[in-house]
């Protein structure tokens, strides 16, 4: 076991929509409490999401728990403890093993949704940065079960966006069952998850329009893939345009953007026979949506917040094939909340990253 310090720094939410604060000497959990099933981590990256702005500002309709509690569900680093009696075979972690954590941090194993492999809908799930604390910091208690091995040609940067962006698009498209050659339309795709859907999408042979707005994010996107562009902010009548850039409407729209606006807008221009695949989330966004276009043109709607522990290996498994990139700048742990003042902005491209 190497050298475990008493103390580290974290950054931890104590008021709902307050500030972060940030601590140089936060317990680290004590090594000798960890149960059969858990292991200590220390962390080499974290990653910073929109949903951490939400969860620091307690502005969804399911708040976090517990005040104070430390934010960032998702993050690489190395084992350096484990608990007494934990398994090591069969896939199970030891000390030294270099693991990825999500947004889940574990689940019960055992209800009708874990059977299944929806362990996202285990009642009983635990949630980094939310239920139980994240990965703003240096060390971290988790379980052995859900942490996700990272292959070895992958740095903990470039793997730690994957863990949560790049899973939640991931799990969306498998379920959307979209085929080869069809047109997707993808709101939000300059954006953290936005930009890992493009490429995944053309890894199932879509054609890709992209969505968003600004230069910065047009070169992003075309760059990945998009063979079509639209800068919302640009176009008075986006519906007609994107049925124009896809010959008729896409077959599928994947939105990962937060508002209701580019889901509504999604309904129009779908084909009939369409599915809407809804990964952004906004805090209070309600999608006004007439049954009559639902029935008549027999749309569906497919919601992908979080995916399984295989979901999570396969995505990572693309990207060390290098089928899929995230595109990030890297920050320090104190840069948390100058990160979400420009995430509230719409002003990140890709995904943030902090060297821990």
């Amino acid at each position: 076991m190497s050298q475990i310090p008493a103390t580290q720094r974290a950054v931890s939410v104590h008021a709902f929509g307050e500030p972060t604060k940030l601590s140089n000497d936060h317990p680290v959990p004590d090594p000798s409490s960890l149960g059969p099933n858990e292991c200590l981590v220390k962390l080499e990256t974290a990653g910073v999401c929109q949903s951490d702005l939400h969860a620091r500002n307690g502005d969804w309709l399911l708040k976090p728990p517990r005040l104070p509690f430390i934010g960032g569900h998702e993050g690489v680093g190395k084992v350096v403890a484990i608990g007494k009696g934990a398994l090591v075979e069969e896939g199970g972690v030891k000390v030294g093993d270099r693991v990825g954590l999500k947004w889940i941090a574990t689940v019960c194993n055992k209800c009708e949704f874990c059977r299944k492999g929806n362990e996202s809908s285990c009642p009983k799930r635990l949630t980094n940065g939310f239920s139980t604390d994240g990965t703003f910091c240096e060390y971290i208690r988790t379980w052995t079960d859900y942490v996700t091995p990272i292959p070895d040609v992958l740095s903990s940067a470039a793997a730690t966006p994957l863990l949560c962006a790049g899973l939640t698009v991931y799990k969306g498209l498998k379920h959307a069952n979209s085929l080869p050659g069809e047109w997707i339309a993808i709101p939000g795709a300059g954006g953290g998850l936005g930009h890992l859907a493009i490429q995944l999408a053309r890894n199932m042979g879509l054609r890709v329009l992209a969505i968003d707005s600004g230069e910065d994010k047009r070169k992003l996107c075309m760059s990945l893939g998009a063979e079509q562009w639209l800068d919302f902010a640009e176009t008075s009548n986006i519906v007609a345009d994107v049925q124009r850039l896809t010959n008729g409407g896409p077959r599928t729209a994947l939105v990962a953007a937060g508002g209701a606006k580019p889901y509504e807008q999604a309904l129009i221009y779908l084909k009939p026979t369409g599915t809407l695949i809804a990964a952004g989330l906004g805090s209070d966004a309600v999608m006004q949506a007439p049954f009559m276009v639902w029935v008549g043109k027999e749309l569906k709607l497919v919601g992908s917040a979080l995916g399984s522990r295989q979901d999570a290996i396969e995505v990572l498994d693309l990207a060390a094939q290098g089928k899929v990139v995230a595109h990030y700048t890297t920050r320090k742990l104190e840069d948390v909340e100058s990160i979400f003042t420009e995430l509230a902005q719409g002003k990140v491209t890709g995904r943030v990253v902090l060297e821990i």
